[in-house]
């Protein structure tokens, strides 16, 4: 497990898993006052989190899957990436795709961060690219079944 440091500006508890097994950690709204989402507004929502994540690691920030399922909301650059370098509060920026108001309250678990490895690549430009099966066949080019 790698260390993370975190600096909590706000007046939630620091994410954490829920289980052992648990992929992403809950990110928690850090308000002073209730926020109301009306249909298909999106906004962002703070959390007081600042970190600083080793090189080669990113933090993606993904919706919860009961907010999305039970009220519409997800967040929007799904996932939205935190790299290394970014020493900023973490925001998370939700939609509302239902068509009722939600309404966020201060400590409301409002999406999930997984931290993950990444790799940089290097773009080298060439005449061809080798063949495959597949070739160039692109969105639903194998099928349904």
């Amino acid at each position: 497990m790698i260390k993370i440091k975190v600096i909590n500006k706000g007046h939630q508890q620091l994410p954490a898993y829920a289980t052992s097994q648990s992929a992403g950690m809950d990110l928690r709204a850090n308000i002073d006052e209730k926020i109301v989402l009306h249909p298909m507004e999106r906004r962002l929502i703070p959390t007081g989190l600042y970190i600083a994540l080793p090189a080669g690691y990113e933090a993606q920030v993904r919706p919860r899957s009961g907010l999305a399922l039970k009220h519409g909301l997800t967040v929007l650059n799904s996932p939205g990436t935190i790299d290394a370098d970014y020493r900023g509060e973490i925001m998370v920026l939700l939609i509302n795709f239902s068509d009722e108001d939600f309404i966020i309250n201060d400590g409301e678990r409002i999406a999930q961060m997984v931290i993950a490895r990444h790799e940089q690549g290097e773009f080298i430009e060439v005449e061809e690219l080798d063949e495959t099966e597949r070739g160039t066949g692109g969105y639903g080019h194998t099928g349904v079944k």
